[in-house]
């Protein structure tokens, strides 16, 4: 009876480890595909693209300005519309870390904002959503002041 019991949770193991083996290559995927989308988001503010910005934007985005929080593509586009007005981008931003639920239907994006001398003055977190037609949109965005932890 040992023996059996032994042979089973070997089989058992196995088999879970092949499940995540499966998996991982799977998420990789997903995380660049995220990564890259997000790149994409990002390239519409050096191309000074405002509607291409807003095609990233779920219909029931919301994004934390502030003390302000905007909802929808409309107060979106409105608090942003000048970020892209004038001929040069004030600010950028690139993912760092990219995370996808094992469900694939939910990621979140990290990095850092950098001024128009590409200092490091901020960093963003979103949230992003695969909308039915296969495309990700961004539903929350957050941006955090950068820490200075070292007291000074």
């Amino acid at each position: 009876m040992l023996k059996f019991r032994l042979i089973l949770t070997a089989s058992l193991l196995g088999w879970v480890s092949i499940a995540v083996c499966a998996e991982q290559p799977a998420l990789a995927g997903l995380r660049k595909q995220v990564a890259d989308t997000e790149r994409d988001f990002a390239e519409t503010m050096a191309l000074r693209d405002f509607e291409g910005f807003l095609s990233f934007l779920s219909d029931e985005a919301v994004f934390f300005s502030g003390s302000a929080v905007l909802r929808g593509k409309q107060q979106i586009g409105d608090a942003w519309k000048p970020y892209y007005e004038k001929p040069d981008a004030p600010f950028s931003w690139a993912p760092e870390q990219v995370e996808v639920l094992t469900s694939g239907t939910l990621a979140l994006s990290s990095g850092p904002i950098h001024d128009a001398d590409g200092n490091i003055v901020a960093r963003f977190n979103s949230v992003w959503q695969l909308d039915a037609s296969g495309n990700w949109r961004i539903i929350f965005d957050k941006g955090s002041d950068v820490c200075n932890c070292s007291g000074q």
